[in-house]
């Protein structure tokens, strides 16, 4: 026997076969616990997907409060602006009332100085009557003289029809108190004219024109005759009858000489002088 014999040596001794498979058995079983702990690791990481599942419905709340948010404002806006259009009209209707308060006040000044003017005309006219009454009135005795007087012969035939066309023909010129022809003509100063065409002279002034003739009833009357306004003796204005229900007459400034029916203007009566 060697001297070596019983050394042992100091290779490692391999391992058996039964201890490599238990090793390879733990190994497995550590490798399955690893595997377990990763799948359970796995299902707790996944917990926070469970939790976002909520997200959908917050984003859905959202969502409707700002679309109710955006009807509120257009809302908001729509009044605003239906307001805006509310002023707009009240501004106008308030500028169109305006403007017609000044056409009204503008009408109405017009209209009253038309009135003050006619109102004028009128004392005018009145003022001119009057003096022709004053004139009378001082020469009252001289006037029944003139009236007595003027019953002349009677006139040829046509006088009647000479006088309603002299008057006639003056239709349209002026009055002017005073006047006797021929451009214009107070009242007694165109009857006066008239019968001066025939060879007839009557009074110069209304009042004693009334009395100049005969007294005939209105419902009697002759182109020709006398027609006056106010009593027989103290009329204040005169006109000729010329048929046909109408007369012709100085009126006054306004009118000046017209031919107009009776019921322009009823006379009070009337004479004839033809």
């Amino acid at each position: 026997m060697s001297h070596t014999a019983h050394i042992r040596s100091h290779r490692k001794p391999r391992r058996s076969a039964s201890k490599i498979a238990m090793r390879t058995g733990v190994a497995g079983g550590v490798l399955s616990t690893l595997a377990v702990a990763g799948a359970s690791g796995s299902a707790t990481a996944a917990e926070p997907v469970t939790q976002t599942l909520e997200l959908p419905t917050l984003t859905a709340d959202l969502a409707a409060q700002v679309a109710h948010s955006a009807d509120v404002t257009q809302q908001a806006a729509s009044s605003y602006e239906l307001r805006a259009e509310r002023d707009a009209a009240a501004a106008k209707a308030a500028k169109q009332a305006k403007a017609d308060l000044a056409d009204a006040k503008k009408k109405a000044a017009e209209e009253k100085k038309k009135a003050e003017e006619a109102a004028r005309k009128e004392a005018a006219e009145r003022a001119s009557r009057t003096a022709e009454r004053t004139t009378l009135s001082a020469s009252s005795d001289t006037g029944s003289a003139e009236s007595t007087g003027s019953s002349v012969a009677p006139p040829s035939s046509g006088s009647a029809a000479a006088i309603v066309s002299f008057v006639q023909a003056q239709v349209g010129k002026a009055y002017v108190s005073g006047a006797t022809g021929p451009s214009a003509y107070d009242c007694s100063g165109l009857v006066q004219a008239a019968f001066n065409q025939v060879g007839i002279s009557l009074p110069r002034v209304s009042q004693a024109q009334s009395t100049a003739g005969t007294q005939v009833g209105l419902d009697n009357l002759q182109p020709g005759d006398i027609l006056y306004w106010g009593g027989a003796g103290s009329a204040y204005h005169v006109g000729v009858y010329v048929g046909d229900g109408m007369f012709v007459g100085a009126q006054n400034s306004s009118t000046g000489v017209v031919e107009k029916p009776l019921s322009y203007d009823p006379p009070s009566g009337a004479v004839r002088v033809l």
